[in-house]
């Protein structure tokens, strides 16, 4: 596995791989890997000649500078789980190299940020936005896989490539989850062993939500007050920052439950906050765990 820390020398390794005709795959990832990022990189790994993977963690991103000190950074276990995957390059910028002294361009995808983690984290998907356009424009991919756990964040970076028409395809890849139904995240491992072991009702608060609606309950009213009373039961020690259901693709609040929607929410335990979802089509089933066009 080939590691590159510079932008311009990765990237005038990869224009020249993509000159002689290889297909690129890439991975963008913040690092602490786990089953759920493997599953996106053998999914690249399937479809590339050659696959690339960046870690890095985004400083422009986290409205919490707490939050940033916190995330979990496991380098040295990193790459030896990339190097067994067969991953060919590992790209490892630093700050400064992505953000050097004077740095003043920003990309923002208006309206889609609006609510769930745009209304909680203010700023957060101006930075994912810019670092994802950024990264796109080294790595220079044919296409990148991004997991629908962060559903918000691919639909935003789907519209973004559509909307700058960037050469590339963004390929979804399923929620990725624990036995015990938890969404597979870098920051469970922060998570106490009560809360861990509470975190377990996002799952079952979001099965309860797509059984009210598949059952013909239609006010997302209902169906959120139901989900609330679950989590607050249930998970005492998470304090609940949003239930939503969204229309897709397009990421508004809906009145009236209909056509596909994104069942989501997002719950703060002390040592970590977790996000997690459903997209959904209550007239045909569950399209969760499928490509999403």
């Amino acid at each position: 596995m080939l590691v590159f820390e510079s932008p311009k020398e990765v990237q005038l390794f990869l224009k020249q791989l993509r000159g002689e005709g290889k297909v690129i795959g890439f991975v963008p990832t913040m690092g602490a890997l786990h089953e759920g990022h493997l599953r996106l990189i053998r999914k690249a790994r399937k479809e590339s000649d050659v696959t690339v993977v960046s870690i890095f963690v985004n400083p422009i991103q986290f409205d919490d500078p707490g939050d940033f000190q916190r995330y979990p950074r496991t380098l040295h276990e990193d790459r030896y789980k990339l190097e067994m995957e067969g991953v060919q390059v590992l790209f490892l910028p630093s700050p400064e190299g992505m953000y050097p002294p004077g740095y003043s361009t920003f990309v923002e995808v208006e309206n889609l940020d609006r609510y769930m983690e745009g209304a909680h984290r203010p700023g957060h998907f101006r930075g994912v936005a810019t670092v994802v356009l950024k990264l796109f424009n080294i790595v220079k991919p044919h296409f990148a896989v991004f997991g629908l756990k962060d559903a918000q964040q691919y639909y935003i970076v789907k519209r973004m490539v559509e909307d700058l028409n960037l050469d590339l395809e963004i390929v979804p890849h399923e929620t990725v989850r624990e036995p015990d139904g938890l969404a597979m995240s870098s920051r469970n491992r922060l998570l106490s062993p009560e809360s861990r072991k509470q975190a377990t009702a996002l799952y079952r608060a979001l099965k309860l939500g797509k059984e009210m609606m598949f059952s013909g309950e239609r006010d997302p009213k209902r169906i959120k007050a139901e989900m609330e009373k679950l989590l607050r039961t249930e998970a005492p020690l998470g304090k609940i920052d949003y239930i939503e259901i969204a229309s897709l693709p397009d990421l508004q609040p809906v009145e009236r439950v209909e056509g596909k929607v994104l069942l989501a929410l997002a719950v703060r335990f002390p040592e970590a906050r977790l996000i997690d979802n459903f997209i959904l089509i209550p007239e045909d089933g569950l399209v969760w765990n499928e490509r999403i066009d």
